[in-house]
């Protein structure tokens, strides 16, 4: 999922004190830049059209569960014919403007789109190892083996997506615990597998769309600063619970050999995905923006080692459906005028972490990374932890309950599982203190990323009064 940043100026308006909270935590604005993004469209109580529908796509994503897809490809339609009806695109008005907002995008939504696929058929790879079957041997048999069982899966997230970590985890805490795991507990394999993606640009959907976007991969590594607090913090309540609900049971996994070609495989993938990375950013960074290297990379690997391990080919029908679905969500971030939320801050990104608590991560991601100006490892870890804090608020927890059912409970989650919440304050203001809050920019801009002449022509009398990044220098001046 970036040098010194820039200070600026965050403009006030007079809205309703919820679509404030929503904005004010949704992340962001460049004004000088932004500015150019899109034409002026209508506002209730000074909120664009835009966020709205935005805002009520999110909310039906958290209502609908089981029709996210249809509502996402929906909100994704409804937004788009409104973009085209009343306020254009950064690219300009019409099928034209929305064609060439797409030209300009197509490269990070192709790379995500191999990289969520991939991703799946590598996770497949590491469970069929056994080597998640043969960990629990290492627990032991009190309340610190269910603690040493979240540190594993916050191991595991770092180098797997975290929905593979925390289903690994929820696997193995069914056999160790004899099938009775309590909520407070699920509450906290989730929150594992998003602290230990959230400091990795392979762990979590959010940090790959960063790598992906050109943040560096050590940009994002401080979030295991707050991230090892949270676990600390949440984990030890959560495996004290979980013993003296149902005891811990080591010996309840058979003895099994790992397959290391498969594992070798996992290591592969990854290690290809990240030298075309480093190779690409280093050596042709041009390369980047016509071109999906990152995708072609995993799935160069996946085929390659094919006839080595056969990948589960099979899963790629579910896992293509789930990832249109977080593409249907990146897309309509990526059209929002982010000229027209707050300024990025540590105060934004705070309360970031709550808003992922009830809204997808992704697409809060995406807004975040059209602005620019964050502290990438203390967003990373907001957007990623912060969604633990309710059942459905992470892709982790939705494909955790679909294995625990009892876990679709807001109140018992809420309840059983209240140390989250407080880890995750715990660990921000941690990073905070240790680490600081460090914006910065994304690699610098090429010409590809350039706002046509004309548009910004347009706005040339709105740019005479904004803070302005030019691209040339990534410094801040005045018009």
């Amino acid at each position: 999922m970036r040098p010194a940043g820039m200070h600026v100026v965050q403009r006030r308006s007079k809205v309703h004190w919820l679509p404030r909270l929503i904005l004010g935590a949704l992340v962001l604005a460049d004004p000088g830049v932004a500015a150019a993004a899109s034409g002026e469209g209508p506002a209730v109580f000074g909120i664009p059209v835009d966020f709205i529908l935005f805002a009520l796509t999110l909310i039906g994503v958290g209502v609908l569960h089981h029709h996210t897809l249809a509502v996402a490809l929906t909100g994704l339609a409804v937004i788009g014919a409104y973009k085209l009806a009343f306020t254009g695109f950064k690219t300009g008005a019409g099928l034209a403007g929305l064609g060439a907002h797409f030209a300009h995008e197509w490269v990070i939504l192709t790379n995500l789109l191999g990289l969520l696929l991939g991703f799946a058929l590598l996770s497949k790879h590491f469970e069929e190892s056994r080597v998640p079957a043969v960990l629990p041997r290492f627990l032991a048999n009190d309340w610190k083996g269910g603690f040493v069982l979240l540190v594993l899966i916050f191991v595991l997230s770092s180098f797997l997506d975290n929905i593979a970590a925390a289903l690994i985890g929820g696997t193995m805490a069914g056999v160790v615990f004899r099938g009775k795991v309590h909520i407070g507990y699920l509450a906290a394999i989730v929150a594992a597998s998003n602290a230990g993606g959230s400091g990795s640009v392979v762990g979590d959907t959010t940090t790959t769309m960063m790598w992906i976007d050109g943040v560096a991969a050590t940009a994002v590594l401080p979030a295991f600063i707050a991230a090892g607090a949270a676990l600390v913090v949440m984990g030890v309540p959560a495996a004290l619970l979980q013993q003296r609900f149902s005891p811990i049971a080591r010996d309840a996994t058979g003895g099994q050999d790992i397959d290391w070609a498969r594992v070798a495989i996992v290591f592969i993938i990854l290690a290809a995905a990240i030298v075309v990375n480093v190779l690409m950013n280093t050596q042709a960074p041009e390369l980047g923006d016509r071109l999906p290297a990152l995708g072609l990379a995993v799935w160069a690997a996946l085929v390659l080692t094919a006839a080595w391990r056969r990948p589960e080919w099979s899963l790629l029908p579910e896992a293509f459906k789930g990832s249109i679905f977080l593409l249907a969500l990146v897309s309509i971030a990526s059209m929002m005028p982010v000229e027209k939320l707050p300024a990025a801050s540590w105060h934004t990104a705070f309360g970031l972490g709550f808003v992922s608590a009830v809204f997808d991560n992704i697409p809060l991601t995406a807004l975040a990374l059209k602005q620019g100006g964050y502290d990438w490892g203390m967003l990373a870890y907001t957007v990623g932890f912060g969604g633990s804090m309710i059942w459905f608020g992470s892709s982790a927890g939705v494909a955790l309950s679909n294995m625990y059912p009892q876990a679709r409970s807001v109140g018992a989650w809420l309840r059983h599982g209240w140390f989250v919440a407080a880890a995750y304050i715990v660990g921000f203001f941690a990073m905070l203190a240790l680490w600081g809050w460090h914006p910065s920019e994304k690699r610098a801009k090429t010409a590809f990323d350039e706002v046509p002449a004309a548009v910004a022509a347009h706005t040339h009398q709105a740019r005479e009064h904004s803070p302005v990044v030019t691209p040339s220098n990534n410094t801040r001046e005045m018009s």
